[in-house]
């Protein structure tokens, strides 16, 4: 018996190694009603950066402009990932870490702290837990290096939520935050509904948001906004992703760019993100990617621009290379950078 379930384990890894190496898992059939699932991959990275914005692991909305250009290079695996899938029949448990958790320090270990990234339970057509808000379409987001793909230009939220799905429609109540105002009163969830069209094409989302924000100086303000996102086939292989954002979004696109509110008055924002990826062949890959936001009041503005190109090795392991540019527009502040990747997808 031992012995079947070690066989059953082999060919299910096989099997999903073949399906899609970045997606590749360790399955275990337990009973028929229960199985675990491991996945994710390690990923080291070696980053170099030159110019007047400073250094990050990652670019993010929230960039910091220097007085003077800079340059720093730097070799980690933070983006290191693991996962688990518990299922049980209609039941599925999920959790996921990396380690982006802080900690450590650069002189000694560089011992890294675990962070929670995924953590809910589903069951028939609800969802609750955190994970990625319902108001992102993942499959939008474009292949690159940097771990931020252009960050500012596409929503990335993951956040506590119960969502009900039926089909193509969502629909979720998630964790309430007035960034930049008073988060103590935030006593009413966000409200999201979506609805995903999909078909051998690609598919396309399209998104609203409507939630109540808080200002320091006691006032309560409604915030709406929209979002149409998604990836289409074009030739071969080939893909073009999309997202775009209008509205008070706030938090929700652009990982603080821009605030929900800036002093008493909300935030409206526009954002866009346009990514087009091009198969030389069977196991190289280049991703053309742009992406930009700026925000009415307090007027920042925040743009990205990288190329790259991937190569799978083996079904597991892949190697990339991506070159761009990082840009604080409003402030007339830009940072060349230049990074190779190595991933082997467990």
């Amino acid at each position: 018996m031992f012995v079947s379930k070690i066989k059953k384990i082999a060919l299910v890894t096989s099997m999903a190694a073949m399906a899609t190496p970045a997606l590749a898992a360790y399955e275990i059939q337990l009973n028929d009603n229960d199985k675990l699932i491991f996945g994710g991959y390690i990923k080291a990275d070696v980053r170099y950066v030159d110019g007047d914005v400073a250094y990050k692991d990652q670019w993010t909305g929230a960039g910091t402009p220097l007085e003077e250009s800079a340059s720093q290079f730097r070799i980690f695996a933070n983006e290191t990932r693991f996962n688990t899938k518990y299922i049980h029949g209609d039941l599925v448990g999920f959790i996921e870490m990396d380690f982006f958790g802080g900690g450590g320090n650069q002189i000694i270990s560089n011992s890294l702290n675990p962070r929670l990234r995924h953590a809910f339970v589903k069951y028939k057509n609800i969802t609750a837990g955190q994970t990625w808000t319902t108001f992102m379409n993942t499959s939008a987001i474009g292949e690159t290096a940097d771990f931020g793909s252009t960050m500012m230009g596409i929503s990335f939220i993951r956040q506590g939520q119960v969502r009900y799905t039926n089909g193509g429609l969502e629909l979720a109540i998630e964790n309430p935050e007035s960034f930049g105002g008073d988060t103590a009163n935030d006593k009413l969830p966000d409200v999201i509904a979506k609805y995903t069209f999909k078909g051998d094409w690609g598919n396309v989302s399209v998104a609203g948001l409507a939630r109540q924000l808080n200002t320091t100086g006691g006032e309560t303000e409604n915030a709406m906004g929209f979002s149409v996102a998604g990836r289409i086939n074009t030739f071969g292989k080939d893909d073009l992703r999309f997202q775009i954002h209008k509205g008070e979004l706030g938090r929700y696109v652009g990982t603080a760019a821009v605030k929900d509110l800036v002093g008493e008055e909300v935030e409206d924002t526009t954002a866009y993100n346009i990514a087009y990826r091009h198969f030389w062949n069977e196991t190289v890959r280049s991703t053309l990617i742009y992406g930009h936001i700026e925000g009415d009041v307090s007027g920042n503005e925040t743009s990205q621009w990288g190329v790259n190109i991937f190569k799978n090795f083996t079904k597991e392991l892949s190697m990339g290379l991506e070159v761009g540019n990082y840009s604080i527009d409003h402030e007339d502040k830009d940072s060349m950078y230049g990074q190779f990747s190595i991933r082997y997808a467990l």
